[in-house]
């Protein structure tokens, strides 16, 4: 018996991994967060399968359904949203679950600034403007930051901000940021990716505010920051140059 905790990706069905979707359709269990999952995503688990949404349920519980599931010798499918290794609250369950010795594995998902970049057409690291992106958040009602992460930090330079679980907290993200990258600086709101009524809001740092109080969003956003969404006067990748020399070269 095995818990496998798989990413389903940002929202969209058909954006989870092959491996992730065959696992949903064998484990006789599967549980999953249905406040960012579409139950979509699911929907081919076996006809005979325990599905179960675990939005509404403590830790202890949805534990208490893999202890279950373990002692009925029941593999368990533990979806989640966007990629496990970002944001998902799944190192307390794994925590757990070795406490009790159930085996797990991580099947990883397309995270959410992965999938806003493809929405958005954009690559967010461009030769010259940005080679860096950084995965953050602000502290609002979940856990403080560490010391030293805060967004401040983060703000000098050019890299690529990719600012999570903070729509909530916008104002306090364009006050940090503005000192140092202008008010000019480029800035997207991605509202709910990959789910049917997604959108994007662009502005820059002097209007998104705005923009954002405007169209009602105040949570399900991904705040994404930086020149590398607005330039298109960068110098041009050396891989594809015809000068350029490869370390792999076809024969003849």
């Amino acid at each position: 018996m095995t818990v496998h905790f798989i990413g389903a990706g940002p929202g969209a069905p058909d954006l989870i991994t092959v491996r992730g979707l065959a696992l949903i359709r064998r484990c006789p269990v599967v549980l999953y967060a249905g406040s960012l999952v579409p139950r979509e995503v699911v929907a081919e688990a076996a006809a005979d399968a325990r599905v179960i949404d675990t939005s509404p349920m403590a830790l202890e519980a949805i534990v208490e359904e893999m202890r279950q599931a373990h002692a009925a010798g029941h593999d368990v499918a533990r979806v989640h949203s966007g990629d496990p290794s970002l944001y998902g609250a799944v190192a307390e369950q794994m925590r757990r679950l070795d406490a009790f010795g159930i085996p797990y594995d991580v099947t990883p998902g397309v995270p959410a600034f992965a999938a806003a970049a493809a929405a958005l057409k954009r690559e967010l690291t461009l030769p010259g403007i940005a080679q860096t992106v950084v995965l953050t958040r602000t502290a609002v009602r979940s856990s403080p930051m560490p010391e030293g992460e805060d967004l401040a930090r983060f703000a000098p330079g050019d890299a690529t901000l990719a600012i999570h679980l903070s729509a909530a907290n916008l104002e306090k993200v364009v006050a940090d940021l503005m000192p140092h990258r202008g008010a000019d600086c480029p800035v997207v709101v991605a509202v709910r990716v990959g789910w049917p009524d997604a959108r994007m809001i662009s502005g820059t740092l002097g209007d998104i505010a705005e923009k954002v109080s405007a169209a009602g969003v105040r949570r399900t956003a991904l705040i994404l920051v930086g020149r590398a969404l607005g330039d298109t006067d960068f110098e041009e990748s050396r891989l594809y140059d015809a000068g350029h020399t490869r370390a792999f070269k076809p024969e003849g």
